[in-house]
Order: C-alpha cells, then sequence, then structure tokens
C-alpha cells in the first residue's frame, strides 16, 4: 500500500506546482482581484516541495511513515480547501462552500503538526 499512497502524494505534488504556476500567471493579470489569488500560488508552490519531501522521507524509513503520509495528505487536503475557495472567490466570485478556507487552514497546520512528529514517535521494531 505505500507505493500507491507515496505515487499520488508526488503525483498531487507536481499539480499543486502546477497550478501553483497557473494561479501567479492568472493573478498578475487580475490587478483588482488578484491578492487572493496570488496567495493561494503562494501556498501551492510552497506546499509542492514539502510534498515530495514528505513522501521521500517516508519511503525511506528516515521519519515514521504512517504520520508523514498522514501529514501529506492531510496538507493536501488543507490546499484544496484553503487555496481552491481562494482561486474559485478571485476567478468567479463565490466561495467554494462557507468556511471552506479556514477549515483549509486548519487542515494545514494539522499537516504540519503530523510532519513535525513524524520523526519524534519512536520507530517500531
Amino acid at each position: 500500500m505505500r507505493a500507491p499512497v507515496d505515487r499520488a502524494v508526488v503525483a498531487l505534488a507536481g499539480l499543486a506546482g502546477l497550478l501553483g504556476v497557473a494561479a501567479s500567471a492568472a493573478a498578475a493579470h487580475r490587478p483588482t482581484e488578484g491578492d487572493s489569488l496570488r496567495v493561494a500560488a503562494q501556498f501551492l508552490l510552497f506546499h509542492a516541495p514539502a510534498l515530495l519531501g514528505l513522501a521521500a522521507l517516508a519511503r525511506t524509513g528516515l521519519v515514521r511513515a504512517l504520520p508523514a503520509r498522514l501529514a501529506a495528505l492531510t496538507l493536501i487536503l488543507g490546499l484544496a480547501l484553503f487555496c481552491g475557495d481562494l482561486a474559485l472567490r478571485a476567478l468567479s466570485g463565490t466561495p467554494l462552500f462557507p468556511m471552506a478556507a479556514p477549515s483549509g487552514g486548519v487542515l494545514l497546520m494539522l499537516g504540519w503538526l503530523l510532519a513535525a512528529l513524524a520523526p519524534l514517535l519512536p520507530a517500531r521494531d
């Protein structure tokens, strides 16, 4: 089961990078509504390498794999909610759903907490 999760995380990291670049370009052409889109782009671009790192660390065994994978999946869901809501509001004027961005932000913080705990948990023998 490890390989499919790690592969999915790596693929979604690439998608986050792609969407981050696209959102940055779109924000540059929307001077009045571009701030939210710019924030979404930054979050996507900042988290893409973190997701790659978590997948690599989980595979190598340098950190506990389960919390690292849970951290990556939590970050992905947080990005989808937070960035998705900001981008949708900027491009269409409508929210994803009420409290989507704050929920995504909480998930992003939880994902980083899990990432911080992954190397601290004792390894199984």
